[in-house]
């Protein structure tokens, strides 16, 4: 009985994760975001302090946009039952997750940083004791102009695809937006800005 009360109180206790930051970029399609984290990564490259994390998606890989590893629906869903994701959500008809190693790369004091969905805020918060939010977008027309260049979908699809994103908003601490509708070097940097902040306040208590 004894032991069965510490198991849960040491479960109870584990979570949110504390010591390190995770940072979710977000935003709507067309806004850039793997460009700038890309950006980015390239400036932290020999940083140990900081992790890109690789995502898994029910998605191949086309090497153009976010290099990620992929999963058949069947074996995500498998995968997710093991408990192989720190998170994992749906999204566009297609299944998202974040594994579960981030968990270490936080409670070891570590940034990490992930590509998210606004929907997936809450439960990452919940996880993780500091969450900053990073919400790259940029002008309308110019988003529409990205996506219908694409070609992947029809005019309306495209709006109505921006108009999910912005359905869902964003409040809370540590939410900073970045508008891309410039050079991506000032979007870059303004990313890694953030991101030297979140190392800084790592060890430190709430970013």
């Amino acid at each position: 009985m004894v032991s069965a009360l510490i198991e849960r109180e040491q479960a109870s206790s584990a979570f949110p994760v504390r010591n390190g930051v995770f940072i979710a970029v977000v935003g709507p399609s067309g806004a850039g975001k793997d460009t700038i984290m890309a950006y980015a990564r390239e400036r932290f490259v020999s940083e140990d302090s900081v992790e890109f994390v690789r995502r898994v998606i029910t998605r191949p890989s086309d090497g153009a946009t976010e290099d990620h590893d992929t999963l058949a629906e069947a074996a995500f869903i498998e995968a997710e039952a093991r408990g192989a994701f720190a998170l994992s959500w749906e999204a566009h008809g297609l299944r998202y997750g974040i594994p579960a190693c981030v968990d270490a790369t936080i409670a070891d004091g570590r940034v990490a940083i992930a590509n998210a969905s606004r929907g997936a805020i809450p439960a990452l918060r919940a996880r993780y004791e500091n969450v900053a939010v990073v919400e790259i977008t940029a002008r309308p027309e110019i988003l529409a102009e990205r996506l219908s260049a694409r070609g992947r979908e029809s005019r309306e699809e495209v709006l109505a695809r921006l108009a999910r994103a912005s359905a869902v908003e964003l409040s809370g601490a540590g939410v900073s937006t970045i508008d891309n509708s410039g050079e991506k070097e000032i979007a870059g940097e303004r990313l890694v800005a953030i991101i030297r902040k979140a190392i800084a306040f790592a060890d430190v208590g709430r970013f």
